[in-house]
């Protein structure tokens, strides 16, 4: 199973940017779907960007569309997520995600076998 650590959150003003990175440990990067999820207190682990195994498809939810941008890098096992344009609202705990099963990322939690401890991003208006 692979293991999943993030990185890159913190404190950013409302308009700016940030990039969290996730480190996947093994040898098998490539062949696990990766996705992006992002949690507040209180709601629900919701969908943010998902990412296929070559990295040739990429999926976003609306909330995030053409201010996110998610990537991988197979060589170094790591997935990224590119933040731009940060609204108060983006602020919660970022989670990685894997799952091997799949051809294409799962739009739900449940979709996903392995996952992060997660890394918090807050925006201040």
């Amino acid at each position: 199973q692979v293991q999943l650590v993030e990185s890159g959150g913190g404190v950013v003003q409302a308009g700016g940017s940030l990039r969290l990175s996730c480190a996947a440990s093994g040898r098998t990067f490539s062949s696990y779907v990766m996705a992006w999820f992002r949690q507040t207190p209180g709601k629900e682990r919701e969908f943010v960007a998902g990412i296929t195994k070559s990295g040739g498809n990429k999926y976003y939810a609306d909330s995030v569309k053409g201010r996110f941008t998610i990537s991988r890098d197979n060589v170094k096992n790591t997935v990224y997520l590119q933040m731009n344009s940060l609204k108060s609202e983006d602020t919660a705990a970022y989670y990685c995600a894997a799952d091997r099963s799949r051809l294409t990322p799962g739009l739900t939690k449940a979709a996903y076998s392995a996952w992060g401890q997660g890394t918090q991003v807050t925006v201040s208006s």
